[in-house]
């Protein structure tokens, strides 16, 4: 999805995050687990009206990721709020000028750039991480030439070196939903979902591995709420919709040129990685499909999440396949 860079200075407060107990594990049912064997470890499911700061941060810039695309993110209300049980990400159209890039990649000092949309990200970024578990988000995508909705995750710390060389993990993306699709069953137009992995080395040697999804009755996703899940363990990554798993991958499919992964062939996939949503306004993987170009009138547009869970393996916490039987 959107390419960002990250820094070591955060790692140890993220590794120490990413271990340390949430209090939504205690007061979870077990009943709510995806299956056998998994412990739900952290959970929002927007209760309130604020979106709560102990679990994100919005964030707040206006490079578009390296990808053209065409808003601002800021944390307004205008773009993202908690309303009835929801968190909405919205993007709109506006002129608006804000900083350049999110601190962590940041030049100093930070340029202004405007922006003729503004729109919604947040991230556990500084806040929570995870290695190896089940991640599932129950959310609603909007649709439109020119609207792409993502749910992913990023390295706590560049471990392995600058994006992509740790690695990028990409739970749902969401592209022109209802424009053209020649490929497209259903007569309903652009219907798939798609989920990702990026890895390789400095672009525009970076590679990835992805596959795009319908759902069985072939409707449009954004008709509906879905669950759009990653299950993660050493060496076998599965993507899954409404518990349907989709795409599966093993090391025989990524890589990574950091000479920090010699002889560890489940780099960069080892190591701990934080949570993010946003709604992009345009750029390069949508308006190179579907209709093409970019279509203004799909905008106001807005991604609605439900709920956000994270699971650890009980049984197996280190590596998480004893969960993936």
């Amino acid at each position: 999805m959107i390419r960002e860079a990250t820094t070591a200075a955060l790692a140890a407060i993220l590794l120490a995050a990413c271990t340390a107990a949430e209090p939504e594990a205690a007061q979870a049912s077990a009943a709510d687990a995806p299956g056998e064997g998994w412990e739900l470890v952290w959970s929002d499911d927007f209760e309130g009206d604020t979106l709560d700061p102990a679990k994100w941060r919005p964030e707040v810039s206006c490079w578009g990721g390296g990808n053209d695309e065409r808003q601002c993110y800021t944390g307004r209300p205008e773009n993202v709020s908690v309303e009835d049980g929801l968190l909405l990400l919205k993007a709109r159209r506006e002129t608006f000028t804000g900083p350049d890039r999110p601190p962590e990649i940041a030049a100093e000092p930070n340029p202004q750039t405007t922006q003729e949309y503004t729109s919604g990200k947040v991230r556990t970024r500084g806040l929570h991480a995870w290695r190896y578990g089940r991640i599932e988000v129950r959310a609603r995508v909007p649709e439109g030439q020119g609207t792409w909705s993502a749910i992913w995750m990023m390295p706590a710390e560049d471990h392995y070196g600058p994006w992509p060389l740790s690695g990028e993990i990409d739970i749902l993306e969401a592209v022109n939903i209802g424009a053209s699709c020649e490929e497209c069953e259903g007569g309903v137009g652009e219907n798939r979902t798609l989920s990702a992995l990026h890895f390789g080395d400095r672009p525009p040697e970076n590679a990835h591995v992805d596959h795009r999804t319908a759902l069985p009755g072939l409707a449009r996703p954004s008709e509906d709420f879905h669950v759009y899940a990653v299950e993660w363990g050493e060496g076998l990554i599965r993507f899954l919709v409404d518990g349907r798993v989709h795409f599966t991958a093993t090391p025989e499919d990524w890589h990574t040129a950091s000479p920090l992964a010699d002889g560890n062939p489940n780099a960069p996939f080892d190591r701990p990685f934080y949570l993010m949503a946003n709604l992009a306004v345009g750029g390069g993987l949508s308006e190179r499909n579907n209709d093409k170009g970019f279509v203004e009138a799909s905008f106001p547009a807005q991604l609605a999440i439900d709920w956000v869970r994270v699971y650890r393996c009980a049984e197996d916490p280190d590596k998480g396949l004893a969960c993936m039987r």
